[in-house]
């Protein structure tokens, strides 16, 4: 007889609410994989098989600047996205996944753009949106002496941001990512500022799950000039610890969104990652580097015209190709956004089994087991109804 949490999670359902992942793997022992599949529907079906025969809820996600009313770079507007998903989801048979809206950045903070992203959030909450990443880290105020002061305007957009998507919800059933220290400046986040960011949004009535901070990780990654990535070394372990152990302490459980993991070395997460207080891992540009190697081989007509319009438009003087095409092949995928959804079915096969066996190496790597039976317990415990 099938498990009751196996079962559960097979039945058509929407996304899970952030917040309800979080509160039922607390208390944490792994990072949750948070996968932005930016290319091909194959992808997020390999992600979900490997979700459904681990046992495990995922996170999907893409940023503002990848998918928005616009298209963003990559063709998909939240709706597209989420129903993308959700045939996924139809088709493998797995509905254990949180629908995360990743990096809702407001860069400037003025009325015109801050209106703007309110109608961005619209459209995810119109699409079934599940869990809210604001980041007002832009606003890091540099001229400014003291953290409250440096932080003001981060914490004002902040508060203004989520107070929206409460009263579009009309409920706190959704979860919530805040970032402090990717932007701003060149340093670590230093452990006051992480501090006083959670401590002055909770007293503005905002309670975040997942915090993102400047800890030495970059997006993307980095490669050599044959196009080899280069391991990614410079997260800064001891500064992460520091400063969720200093927000524990202070009551607030809180846990950190590692952005930036691509260009990681999995043995190094699995070995020296502090699992549970990173709570959430983004992985974004490895699946899509992973695309673009199979379509080389299965599809080598598609690909060249592809590196081609990259090179033609993002090669500089002194930068090897490789580097431009790694580097800028992410702002291909609306241009040729069509052409993705023809190629074989052989290719796409082959996209599938490589997301599927990916997926499950990074699960193993984050400490993930059977997270979809912890979450299954607390809805059925708390009598949560989110269907």
């Amino acid at each position: 007889m099938k498990p009751a949490h196996v079962a559960f999670f097979e039945e058509p359902r929407p996304p899970i609410p952030g917040n309800v992942l979080f509160e039922a793997l607390t208390p944490p022992r792994e990072i949750v994989l948070a996968v932005n599949p930016r290319v091909t529907r194959e992808v997020v079906e390999g992600v979900l098989q490997a979700a459904k025969d681990s046992e495990n809820v995922v996170i999907l996600e893409l940023a503002l600047s990848e998918m928005n009313l616009k298209g963003g770079y990559t063709g998909l507007t939240p709706k597209a996205f989420a129903e993308r998903v959700r045939k996924a989801a139809e088709r493998v048979g797995w509905y254990g996944y949180v629908l995360h809206a990743d990096h809702v950045t407001i860069k400037k903070g003025t009325d015109e753009e801050i209106e703007n992203v309110k109608r961005e959030l619209d459209a995810r909450v119109e699409a079934g949106f599940t869990s809210f990443a604001i980041d007002a880290s832009y606003l890091f105020d540099l001229t400014k002496d003291t953290v409250p002061e440096q932080l003001r305007r981060i914490i004002e957009v902040g508060t203004e941001m989520f107070r929206y998507l409460d009263e579009k919800i009309g409920h706190r059933n959704y979860g919530r990512e805040g970032e402090v220290g990717e932007i701003g400046k060149s340093e670590l986040t230093e452990v006051s500022e992480a501090l006083h960011y959670v401590e002055s949004m909770k007293k503005n009535g905002v309670d975040l799950h997942w915090l993102a901070i400047n800890n030495g990780s970059k997006h993307g990654v980095s490669v050599d000039a044959e196009g080899n990535v280069i391991p990614q070394l410079g997260i800064n372990i001891k500064r992460t610890v520091e400063i969720v152990q200093a927000l524990w302490d202070h009551g607030y459980p809180t846990r950190v969104a590692q952005h930036g993991i691509s260009g990681t070395p999995l043995y190094l997460i699995a070995e020296k990652f502090p699992k549970g207080m990173i709570g959430k891992g983004n992985v974004a540009t490895y699946y899509m580097l992973t695309v673009y190697d199979i379509l080389r081989v299965y599809e080598p007509e598609l690909y060249n015209r592809i590196h081609k319009w990259v090179i033609d438009n993002y090669a500089k003087e002194g930068v090897p190709e490789a580097e431009t095409f790694v580097k800028n092949s992410k702002y291909a995928l609306k241009v040729f956004f069509d052409d993705f959804d023809k190629i074989s079915d052989e290719a796409k096969n082959v996209i599938r089994s490589r997301a599927y066996a990916d997926t499950l190496l990074h699960m193993k790597a984050f400490g993930m087991e059977k997270t979809a039976k912890r979450v299954y317990d607390y809805i059925q415990k708390k009598g949560v109804k989110y269907w």
